[in-house]
């Protein structure tokens, strides 16, 4: 099974087998990261599951679509890494992805 590993807002790291097929955000939410809320629960209407993706897998992800672009256009932490976890899908090529959730 392909590894996630997330840094969360107090800096602590948890490692969370992931499922292939399965969005980044659902496996966060799955396996207690209380501090992403994704609100919308993987819809791409809110941006409460902004992460910062570790740039050593950036070209590894799904480019990004005008909607993903859009929503993180309302944050105010954006960063060249920024993504939307519930647009992320875990796969095998993304064994090891390191993301830190972004303060909301």
């Amino acid at each position: 099974m392909p590894r996630l590993i997330v840094i969360n807002s107090a800096g602590e790291e948890m490692v969370i087998e992931g499922q292939a097929g399965r969005s980044l955000m659902e496996l966060m939410r799955d396996n207690g990261v209380d501090d992403l809320p994704a609100l919308c629960g993987g819809a791409c209407a809110c941006a409460t599951c902004h992460v910062w993706v570790d740039p050593a897998f950036t070209n590894r992800l799904p480019q990004m679509s005008g909607q993903e672009n859009d929503m993180l256009e309302c944050v105010e932490e954006r960063r060249e890494s920024s993504r939307l976890s519930c647009q992320l899908r875990m796969n095998d090529e993304l064994d090891g992805i390191r993301v830190t959730v972004a303060p909301a």
